[in-house]
């Protein structure tokens, strides 16, 4: 591939800010709520939209729960090279009918609104880096689009659809936005949900009390032993943070149920503290009473051993464009962590710059979307 080809390719976006900008525009003022498939599914029709226009396979894989998969495809020379894989998240957290409250609006050189980082400024950046490489002559390997609409409530679907497609691949790029500093995220925690319930026997607070078992009892009891587990210097956190149960305050309890949220660094990690979860449930607690675990969703953690080559070859991209950038670790989680466990290089928050996500107050710097896209372009380009 000559520099020329690349050149061009970069010059073309550098001239997109106003049509980068206006498709934002358009998918900020979209609903999409994890569980508005209709408004998730909207998104998907924009996007396909843009790369169907482009000349770039988009396809819309239907799913009749939580919204669909949309997959677009650039061939490369070699069909059967291992891809490359552009990634991100058509749904919000925020609830249908924000966008009538907040809609769209510019600030300065700051772009607001529902989702507006987090991470639709990403989904435009993906797609104007595929129509880019599409104006190059084709690389050896496809490059492939997949965006997902269920990160936000665990990824239980999206991560199937990830597991599918990105099997295998030579790169993962996720755009999630970038941090307020600038840098990429190159590490973070994976993170997991259990709910603990148990189960005890009704009695008379007053009169026939050593009759009953509470199950209240034994899941305090769980909840010390559980939060024991939160080790700062290793990154590993537990937290019970939401409770349930009993009839009355003059009963016994008969059942009782916790919400336990996990976060872990590593894999190694995981196996050991998913193992003691186990072993802490399953030790007896009050007598007659009985507990059981079941784990309602999952992260995996980006080690930063697979960010690492990734980072040095953005850092050379984005140095050519005239910007400097870090590596960042970050707590959340993301997708990115299910193709780092696949043990595929990823990088994380290559998305425009963004901040306050989850709050009304989020915003995009829109002075990124042209740079962050054409910093991705430059590394894509560069595998080849």
């Amino acid at each position: 591939m000559s520099a020329h080809n690349l050149e061009s390719a970069i010059a073309w976006l550098a001239e997109q800010r106003g049509a980068m900008q206006t498709a934002l525009a358009d998918l900020v003022d979209i609903d999409s709520n994890s569980h508005d498939k209709a408004g998730t599914d909207r998104v998907a029709d924009a996007m396909r939209g843009w790369l169907l226009a482009d000349d770039i396979e988009a396809t819309h894989h239907a799913d009749p729960a939580e919204g669909d998969v949309l997959l677009a495809r650039l061939p490369g020379i070699d069909a059967s090279q291992a891809p490359v894989v552009l990634m991100g998240h058509r749904d919000t957290v925020f609830p249908t009918g924000t966008v009538l409250q907040r809609p769209w609006r510019v600030e300065g050189d700051r772009g607001y609104g529902p989702g507006v980082s987090d991470m639709k400024s990403g989904l435009v950046l993906q797609c104007f880096v595929l129509m880019a490489l599409r104006r190059m002559a084709p690389l050896p390997f496809p490059v492939l689009g997949l965006f997902t609409a269920d990160e936000e409530i665990g990824s239980q679907r999206g991560r199937v659809a990830i597991e599918a497609h990105a099997r295998g691949a030579r790169a993962a790029f996720n755009a999630e936005p970038g941090r307020v500093s600038g840098n990429l995220v190159t590490s973070r925690k994976g993170g997991a949900n259990f709910v603990v319930d148990v189960t005890g026997r009704a009695a008379h607070a007053g009169m026939n009390h050593a009759d009953g078992a509470s199950a209240i009892e034994t899941l305090a009891r769980k909840i010390q032993a559980l939060h024991a587990l939160t080790d700062y210097d290793a990154g590993i956190t537990a937290n019970v943070g939401l409770v349930s149960g009993g009839m009355s305050s003059n009963t016994v309890a008969p059942s009782a149920q916790g919400k336990l949220d996990v976060r872990f660094c590593t894999l190694e990690q995981r196996e050991t503290l998913f193992a003691r979860i186990r072993e802490i449930v399953a030790e007896p607690g009050v007598p007659g009473t009985e507990a059981t675990v079941t784990q309602t969703s999952e992260f995996l953690p980006l080690e930063p051993k697979w960010s690492e080559e990734l980072l040095t070859r953005y850092q050379a991209s984005a140095a050519q464009i005239g910007f400097a950038v870090e590596g960042e670790f970050t707590g959340g989680c993301s997708d990115a962590g299910f193709t780092a466990s696949l043990g595929i290089p990823t990088l994380c928050g290559v998305g425009p710059v963004g901040a306050k996500a989850h709050t009304d107050q989020e915003y995009c710097c829109l002075d990124t979307l042209v740079p962050r896209a054409q910093a991705l372009l430059g590394t894509i380009a560069g595998l080849a």
